[in-house]
């Protein structure tokens, strides 16, 4: 029998394209929609970017079979009800910070960040080797929920005051927007905490419903227009070293997924997660430069403060864990492992980092 080897390379060379063209996944894989509902506007490029790009990966790697459509807050629901929307099935998933619902369990705040808390880095470790996953999708199993990590803020900035801060007595009284469990250790300490969503904090800072307004950093500080209408800006968000964002997910159509799709999700949150930490690191500093030249006066929170809040921050974890039997595991487990944390972290990135600092202008 004689073999056209022309006509066999053609062959062979149109099915190899067709199988580069249409991933090996996609040949009988299901075609599944989902919606995700935000708690950021889209004008939050960087946050909200992170639910997109997690979105576009999960599309490249099912090569479109599995197609999620973002939605920025307001669209489908208010920012701070996106866990309501996943819990009733309004939508299958959400990108959110689970602090904000520490309302109704106070150990959800951990999941995000807790005041004098964890770094990013450290944040994530606990979530994956020290127990924080067990406990964060314990409590959110009662809302038919559960959840993964997607994207982190790393150390966020304390915020614009429209007044010079010098001694805890000037917090007394402060109308502060704060979210999380920053608030209640300042309302210890008598400010006046108010979480109000991105798009209402200019206009409250301006016409002085609020004394100050803290978001996330630099970049996405200078998009909401702050420094026009405060101009002390404080420095280190001490409330979150390290926020993390999380993709919360509708139980029912999590189960409903073929394990293949659940691994794709999973993945494309470790993306995403990388990619958000990265942009920040990537487009925080030129934002700080700028935010001075329009005249932001940096300031760093007096040692006073600092101290005052700390001791408020762990008296008032103590009066929750004494309740809260969920809360007292997630302290008692971020209290060890930050403990360990600390002095590796001293001996290392403390120590490589504030070196690298000192000598900055000897390169």
């Amino acid at each position: 029998m004689k073999i056209d080897r022309r006509r066999l390379i053609g062959a062979s060379a149109a099915a190899a394209t067709g199988a580069l063209a249409t991933p090996a996944l996609a040949q009988g894989a299901p075609e599944v929609s989902w919606r995700l509902t935000s708690s950021f506007p889209r004008t939050l490029d960087t946050i909200f970017g992170t639910a997109q790009m997690f979105a576009r990966y999960v599309a490249e790697a099912t090569g479109g079979r599995f197609r999620i459509q973002t939605f920025p807050a307001g669209e489908i629901v208010p920012g701070l009800a996106a866990l309501d929307a996943v819990s009733t099935g309004s939508v299958e998933c959400a990108q959110t910070a689970t602090y904000f619902y520490a309302g109704k369990d106070p150990t959800l705040a951990f999941g995000t960040g807790v005041p004098f808390g964890f770094n990013a880095r450290q944040q994530q470790s606990w979530w994956a080797f020290g127990g924080g996953e067990e406990i964060i999708n314990g409590v959110l199993k009662r809302f038919g929920v559960t959840s993964m990590p997607m994207g982190n803020s790393g150390c966020q900035m304390g915020g614009f005051f429209r007044k010079e801060l010098n001694s805890p007595d000037d917090l007394k009284g402060l109308k502060f927007r704060i979210s999380g469990m920053g608030g209640q250790v300042l309302a210890k300490l008598g400010a006046v905490p108010l979480q109000l969503p991105p798009g209402d904090v200019y206009p409250a800072l301006e016409r002085g419903s609020i004394d100050a307004a803290e978001f996330v950093g630099p970049y996405d500080d200078e998009k909401l227009g702050l420094v026009r209408v405060a101009k002390y800006y404080y420095y280190p968000g001490w409330w979150e070293g390290g926020a993390m964002m999380h993709l919360v997910v509708n139980q029912a159509s999590w189960d409903a997924l073929p394990e293949t799709y659940r691994a794709i999700v999973r993945q494309a949150c470790e993306a995403a997660n990388t990619w958000m930490l990265g942009k920040y690191d990537s487009v925080n500093p030129p934002a700080l430069r700028r935010l001075v030249q329009q005249g932001a006066e940096l300031r760093a929170f007096p040692q006073s403060i600092l101290d005052a809040a700390h001791t408020a921050a762990f008296e008032l974890y103590h009066e929750i864990a004494a309740t809260n039997a969920t809360f007292k595991q997630a302290l008692d487990s971020m209290l060890a492992i930050r403990s360990d944390q600390l002095v590796w972290w001293q001996i290392a990135e403390y120590a490589f980092d504030t070196f690298a600092i000192r000598t900055r202008g000897k390169t």
